[in-house]
């Protein structure tokens, strides 16, 4: 089976300085994957390089099967950013539909207030204007939008930013929901949303891939009882062997 992400002895350089530093990770059809790691480790370059914003030095990247990051494999992408702000002077339906226009997909309107209703959002709320949403509405209608664009791979960065217990919760369940249709890509700091909802875990830290597996793996590994605190035992373990530090 082809993977759906297919990074080999990738790195990355910002003005000669390393972001990212020979990272080789598959991502398989249908895998919930996280993306673990501190701020400044490369995550966010990482992700930046998939969606085609971002040339590799050297290695190669395959999204699909291909290095090409042309239209039609963008096609195929669905990101939602951590600072997600549609344009306020749309209501909310009207930015669904203007982003499925982009993937050149109508919109189905059934599927939209059922996703609305699980995320426990009023279906009536998407005929507002986005001016007047909260944080935790903005998320919900951006995590919507996501999904209804009907993309094989959907990348996550921090969807559970700023959200209550309650929301957060109801985000989980979706993103669960949609378990084995869909590939995702989830890169978030709150590691025990991550143990329930990843098949996989990565860790990325300095720029280099510590560790690559199952949740489970990890803290058989670490010998930890929860992620975090395997996290925490990988990389204080990672910075005693006396690595150097990244940007990105």
């Amino acid at each position: 089976m082809q993977p759906v992400l297919n990074l080999d002895k990738v790195s990355i350089e910002y003005s000669g300085v390393p972001a990212v530093k020979e990272v080789s990770w598959l991502v398989q059809p249908g895998e919930t994957c996280g993306l673990i790691g501190l701020n400044g480790a490369g995550k966010t370059t990482l992700i930046k390089s998939i969606l085609g914003l971002r040339q590799s030095k050297t290695g190669n990247l395959a999204v699909f099967g291909s290095s090409d990051r042309g239209t039609a494999l963008k096609s195929r992408i669905s990101y939602l950013p951590e600072k997600f702000e549609p344009p306020w002077f749309l209501t909310g339906l009207e930015f669904i539909v203007f982003t499925l226009r982009l993937y050149k997909r109508k919109v189905d309107i059934q599927e939209v207030e059922t996703l609305s209703r699980q995320l426990a959002l009023d279906p009536a709320v998407l005929k507002r204007r986005v001016q007047t949403y909260s944080k935790g509405m903005r998320q919900k209608l951006g995590l919507i939008a996501t999904i209804v664009s009907g993309c094989d791979l959907l990348i996550l960065d921090e969807p559970m930013s700023g959200l209550d217990p309650q929301a957060r919760r109801l985000v989980k369940d979706t993103i669960l929901s949609h378990k084995g249709q869909k590939t995702v890509l989830l890169s978030s700091h709150i590691l025990s949303d991550m143990d329930e909802i990843c098949d996989k875990v990565v860790i990325i830290h300095k720029g280099r891939l510590l560790f690559q597996g199952t949740p489970e793996a990890l803290k058989t590994q670490t010998g930890a009882e929860i992620l975090e605190k395997a996290f925490i035992s990988i990389i204080d373990q990672d910075d005693q062997n006396g690595h150097n530090a990244s940007v990105g």
